[in-house]
């Protein structure tokens, strides 16, 4: 639901800017995946790199907030600010915001939800009143109620995704990835000439 808010009165009409996939739109189901798939295989290289902790984990917190917001918005811009000038892991963001824009899809209707019931405090009508009429703030689109739902949503739970996403990664790197490169599959692998190909590829390309 969109909402327009007295002085000025200002009529929104069209269908809900709710939802904000950040696929191409060329209705190639194959082409979304495997923008999705190549999203996916960079976070996982990067959680096997030696990027630091932090680094990787402020990543990951900053694309929980990206993927939940509209792809041209205020706050979008702000996170990419905060990625560009802060020691945040850009491929961990960007990968990270694009698995958790499919998250928005799924969780949309409990957005617009928790979204209605911000916007619909009378305490706050004021506010909201003083924000639309403002120059920049609209660019937020937080009138839109699946826009503030996820908002509120995404920036509340980013500090927990911050420290959760360290436990996990530190976890990964100690008891998963250094398991599996103890075991007989993993030289295998590297013996393969596929496997060569894939490190000589990495060093010039990647």
């Amino acid at each position: 639901m969109t909402y327009a808010f007295p002085i000025p009165r200002v009529a929104v009409s069209g269908p809900k800017r709710a939802v904000n996939c950040q696929f191409p739109r060329d209705g190639s189901i194959w082409g979304q995946m495997t923008i999705l798939l190549k999203q996916f295989f960079q976070l996982l290289k990067l959680l096997n790199s030696e990027t630091g902790l932090n680094q990787i984990a402020a990543g990951i917190a900053c694309g929980w907030v990206l993927g939940f917001s509209p792809l041209f918005s205020l706050q979008g811009l702000l996170i990419l600010l905060v990625i560009f000038f802060f020691r945040v892991q850009g491929g961990a963001a960007f990968a990270s915001a694009a698995l958790f824009a499919i998250l928005k899809l799924i969780l949309a209707p409990a957005f617009d939800g928790l979204g209605q019931i911000v916007l619909e405090i009378k305490a706050l009508e004021g506010v909201f009143t003083a924000l639309y009429q403002a120059p920049i703030i609209p660019y937020t689109q937080f009138n839109s109620s699946v826009v503030m739902g996820a908002g509120v949503f995404g920036f509340m739970t980013a500090p927990a995704i911050f420290i959760i996403s360290r436990i996990l990664i530190t976890k990964y790197r100690t008891q998963v990835v250094a398991r599996f490169k103890s075991t007989r599959a993993w030289k295998v692998v590297q013996a393969t000439s596929l496997f060569k190909w894939y490190v000589k590829y990495e060093q010039h390309f990647g």
